[in-house]
């Protein structure tokens, strides 16, 4: 049993990491890509006999969005690097990194759970505090990252928001998973963002309920079992067969692989899913919040 304990420790402190918008690019892969990208642009505008002026210039840019992306502070997007490439005379070899650049523009935690929604064929999600990530819209996500503190820069809640959005392939995935979302009551009134965010939101949820791979289930406050106290968190059965989960609490979001610890999250969210209101009953319930939005 204590190596059983043991092991789940190591599990947890292996996958475990900073939650998605905590620190995104100084401390994982992506920080690198987009440094060793910036040093590039940088040989290739000396190479050409370029001031970082000229080529801002050239390109449509300001000098000191040139000088951030040389110094790896600044994301460039797909049209800075292939004017940037035309301009230098690099041939390709600069235009060749978007597709590092775009993988790199989202944090490396948003990437491994994408990576790990893409090998779904089911995921069930409880989401306690507010709208779970794949059912927001850029509004509503918009507007949850702007009220974090230690405030976020316009350029970082750019990154978050697009990262967030980017997870929301997963629904049109064929062969389509079996999205199932329990939502707790709370987080549908909560008018984040403002009564209109709130209000296309909601109309968002009806819109996505309305796809026969997704249901989607309210917790109302008035129930008197709940078994999903403990907090946010979803399940996610994989392709191989295998069965994963992921939990979100302050500052940690982490992937759970222990077993034990799995099932007993697998067993806690089919309790949610029993003790919710129905999904035809949900579409009632949400529907009628948005008429008193």
């Amino acid at each position: 049993m204590a190596d059983m304990d043991n092991q789940g420790r190591e599990n947890r402190t292996a996958l475990d990491g900073d939650d998605e918008d905590r620190d995104f690019g100084l401390e994982d892969d992506s920080g690198a890509v987009i440094a060793a990208v910036g040093r590039q642009i940088k040989l290739w505008r000396e190479a050409a006999g370029l001031r970082a002026a000229e080529l801002g210039t050239a390109i449509g840019y300001s000098e000191n969005l040139v000088f951030k992306v040389e110094g790896g502070r600044r994301i460039p997007k797909p049209e800075f690097l292939d004017r940037t490439d035309d301009v230098v005379g690099a041939g390709g070899r600069i235009s060749a990194m978007k597709k590092d650049v775009e993988e790199a523009r989202y944090p490396k935690k948003v990437r491994d759970l994408t990576k790990l929604e893409a090998e779904a064929v089911e995921l069930g999600a409880y989401a306690g505090v507010v709208i779970h990530g794949l059912l927001q819209t850029e509004e509503y996500a918009r507007a949850l990252y702007r009220e974090r503190r230690p405030a976020y820069s316009e350029d970082d809640i750019d990154r978050l928001v697009s990262a967030r959005m980017a997870r929301q392939v997963v629904f049109d995935r064929r062969p389509a998973p079996l999205l199932t979302f329990v939502q707790e009551e709370s987080t549908l009134r909560r008018r984040t963002g403002g009564r209109m965010v709130l209000r296309r939101q909601l109309e968002h949820l009806l819109e996505l309920s309305q796809l026969r791979h997704v249901e989607i289930q309210v917790m109302p406050m008035e129930a008197e079992e709940h078994a999903g106290l403990g907090g946010s968190h979803q399940v996610l059965k994989l392709k191989d067969g295998k069965t994963v989960g992921h939990n979100e609490v302050q500052l940690i979001s982490g992937l759970i692989i222990n077993p034990r610890e799995v099932q007993i999250l697998e067993m806690r969210y089919n309790l949610l899913r029993s003790q919710a209101l129905t999904p035809r009953l949900s579409r009632e319930f949400i529907e009628k919040l948005l008429g008193e939005t």
